[in-house]
């Protein structure tokens, strides 16, 4: 699955990957809001951050080869030491995994990350949902029946300041989706 899905990057427009219930593609490219939200998130976390710590949006993806998922994070929050080496970044190393809620296909962020990010290990997962102007963190993964999953959810409406890991940032400049 992962070669298909390597080999359709350069070929098909948006963004593929590889979850537990099979492949997500995202066909649209992202939109303003979506980028200028990213951007805004990540540049709040660097102010605040330690200098060996990166907020890294951009390739390559995360991928845990034995559960058989890759996933490609708006945002990563990772020590920059733990960003060498050759292919897929190791979802153990990440501090955290932030997602802009694409406006084309919502539930991949609600949904199938919310699922996909406690297996692989990211020990707090954010989500910014520019459609409401609401988001969550989520943390302290559990074990459950159905597999492991968050614990505890922080919800937030835009306007006011969320902590992701153990830095505080604004959402009060968030775009929202017209």
């Amino acid at each position: 699955m992962r070669n298909f899905v390597l080999s359709l990057d350069d070929t098909l427009p948006g963004k593929f990957e590889i979850t537990k219930e099979g492949t997500v593609h995202d066909p649209r490219a992202p939109v303003a809001p979506h980028e200028l939200t990213t951007l805004r998130q990540r540049r709040c976390l660097e102010r605040v951050m330690p200098e060996d710590v990166v907020a890294h949006a951009g390739v390559p993806d995360v991928e845990d080869a034995i559960q058989g998922v890759m996933r490609h994070p708006d945002i990563i929050v990772i020590r920059e030491p733990d960003m060498e080496g050759d292919g897929s970044f190791d979802p153990r190393t990440l501090i955290a995994a932030i997602e802009v809620v694409s406006r084309s296909n919502p539930d991949n962020d609600w949904v199938g990350k919310m699922r996909d990010y406690p297996l692989l290990g990211v020990p707090v997962y954010a989500v910014f949902d520019p459609r409401t102007g609401t988001g969550a963190v989520l943390s302290e993964i559990h074990s459950t029946p159905d597999g492991p999953r968050y614990a505890t959810r922080k919800d937030f409406v835009y306007g006011e300041d969320v902590t992701i890991a153990e830095w505080t940032i604004p959402t009060d400049a968030l775009p929202r989706y017209p």
